[in-house]
């Protein structure tokens, strides 16, 4: 198949902005990276968001001016990174948009990501790939993860078996070369979520920083395990969680610091636990996401595997932006009629091509 230039877009459950990134790819091979684009989201912004989470759309009287605010932000992406890459629009072929995810329910049938396809498209003058999510869930699946065919393809190479780690506001993992010709891939638990509401809330800050509240603090045990006794840790996979799934309770008493070390050890913890459902355990974990700039969680990490942990930039790979590189790969693969979710990734049950086309009408 012929390969073709995408941009692919994620703002993602940490919503701290919109990624883009450009790769070349056939949907099978990724040929070629281009360059990438970062647009923040205003304090306001984010706090307009937050007011949405949870809530379906109907039920809130700005959710019309929210999304098109946030289609606005990811055309202010689009256009800088040709801007800054020196790319024009006409060399692109498709922009996979995956939208901000607000409610994500996959037992109820419900998953909603925000952000309108067709005027995306009619402000950049490109092809839009979104809603990716949707018809995996309408084939019984939970719509997530839906980067593990792109790790697939970036790590055919690797030794294995083999892990990567997407830590964001939820983490998810894609196991590859566990003992079949499946590619097992699930949510493990919280991401950064957790920590960065903890951090905002007790200092007025985004996120922990390096991790440096968490190193200063220490990790309350009873509180870490009555933060693991949560159902979530017994289902076999494929499973996932929406944003806002845990309860951070047990750590409301504690100083800034412990909250911090407690919080970033859950979310370890949880990671590895997903050990346990698959039979060949990896000798390696990579890890890409916003979560392996936090010093105490790879070292966390580290401690709990048992294993090497690295961030996914020793084998070449840009861990910022490698979500939005991989809805850049889904959107081709839609064009192409490839499968975006598979039964073992996502509990579909059958190969889901998801995501719809939307031409520039202006």
């Amino acid at each position: 198949m012929q390969r073709l230039r995408a941009i692919g877009l994620m703002s993602g459950t940490s919503m701290d902005g919109v990624d883009a990134a450009l790769i070349e790819t056939d949907g099978e091979n990724v040929t070629a990276f281009g360059p990438t684009a970062f647009v923040p989201f205003s304090n306001g912004f984010v706090e307009s968001l937050r007011g949405l989470l949870g809530v379906e759309p109907e039920n809130n009287d700005t959710y019309a001016q929210i999304v098109g605010e946030l289609t606005a932000l990811h055309a202010d992406a689009v256009e800088k990174l040709l801007w800054d890459g020196e790319v024009s629009a006409e060399n692109i072929d498709v922009i996979g948009f995956h939208g901000q995810t607000i409610y994500h329910a996959p037992d109820k049938g419900i998953t909603i990501q925000i952000g309108d396809g067709q005027d995306l498209a009619n402000r950049t003058g490109i092809s839009v790939v979104a809603d990716f999510r949707s018809a995996d869930v309408a084939e019984g699946g939970q719509g997530a993860p839906l980067v593990p065919l792109f790790h697939d393809a970036l790590c055919r190479d690797i030794e294995k078996p083999l892990a990567v780690l997407n830590i964001g506001g939820v983490a998810n993992v894609t196991m590859l070369g566990v003992g079949s010709n499946s590619i097992p891939a699930f949510d493990t638990g919280p991401g950064n979520a957790l920590i960065d509401d903890w951090i905002l809330e007790k200092t007025g800050q985004p996120c922990d920083v390096n991790g440096e509240f968490a190193l200063s603090g220490n990790v309350d045990e009873f509180a870490l395990k009555q933060l693991m006794e949560n159902e979530f840790f017994e289902l076999e996979p494929p499973k996932s969680l929406d944003r806002n799934a845990f309860d951070r309770s047990p750590v409301d008493e504690l100083s800034v610091e412990d909250g911090a070390a407690t919080l970033t050890a859950f979310s370890a913890e949880a990671v590895s636990r997903s050990c346990d459902f698959v039979t060949e355990k990896p000798i390696r974990w990579l890890v890409c996401g916003g979560g392996r700039h936090n010093k105490a969680m790879m070292a966390a990490l580290r401690d709990v595997l048992g294993v090497p942990v690295e961030s996914v930039e020793v084998i070449g790979l840009q861990g910022d932006a490698l979500e939005a590189q991989a809805f850049g790969f889904l959107a081709v693969r839609v064009l192409y009629g490839l499968p975006t979710s598979l039964p073992s990734t996502t509990g579909a049950s059958r190969p889901v091509s998801g995501g719809k086309v939307f031409e520039p009408l202006i």
